[in-house]
């Protein structure tokens, strides 16, 4: 493990104690019936009439150890003469292209206003809205989250599969000898 990577770690793990520290509340309310996205408290405190939304909780744990990974994979050291961790720059590109619609799906959440829910198998929604913005009278609708979530990470996956290169060469005795003098002379100089 490399200093970028032990870096990227405590970042990801000062994020989840963050968002375990802060999850998302729905506020219940006896006129309505209806649970409605509240925003996020801190869990030892008081929460009256509200509950905790495990769903999108759930939703941004997944996103954090997805990218992770993701992070994990793109700040790999590369051996000298080999292609680059992760891939090839156009597979380092959809890694990144994926935590950051990773990032946006979990910040821009579909929400339903609480007067249009429904028991319909997949909810309807009312649009895409911040998730820090005043969203009392809209409900979360997971169900579309979850598939946001899950299309992104299979395009994503099938977008990288398909940008794979040719995988390694095969190379001659005296290419390997080049090599391995090229991997020595540099060893010798750092």
């Amino acid at each position: 493990m490399n200093r970028l990577q032990r870096l990227a770690i405590v970042c990801i793990a000062l994020n989840l104690l963050l968002v375990c520290l802060f999850p998302p509340y729905d506020y219940l309310s006896m006129q309505r019936g209806v649970p409605t996205f509240d925003g996020f408290h801190f869990v030892f405190g008081e929460h009256a009439n509200q509950r905790m939304n495990t769903d999108l909780l759930a939703i941004e744990v997944i996103v954090l150890l997805i990218n992770a990974c993701i992070a994990w994979l793109l700040l790999r050291e590369r051996p000298i003469g080999q292609a680059l961790p992760g891939g090839n720059r156009y597979q380092r590109g959809v890694l990144w292209f994926v935590a950051l619609n990773l990032i946006l799906i979990a910040l821009f959440p579909p929400f339903q206003n609480y007067a249009a829910i429904s028991k319909a198998t997949l909810p309807s929604f009312e649009g895409f809205y911040f998730l820090f913005a005043d969203n009392s009278q809209r409900q979360l609708v997971g169900a579309i989250l979850y598939l946001e979530a899950c299309l992104v990470l299979i395009n994503g996956g099938i977008l990288w599969l398909l940008l794979k290169g040719r995988g390694q060469e095969k190379l001659t005795a005296a290419e390997i000898r080049a090599r391995a003098q090229e991997i020595q002379a540099v060893q010798r100089k750092g």
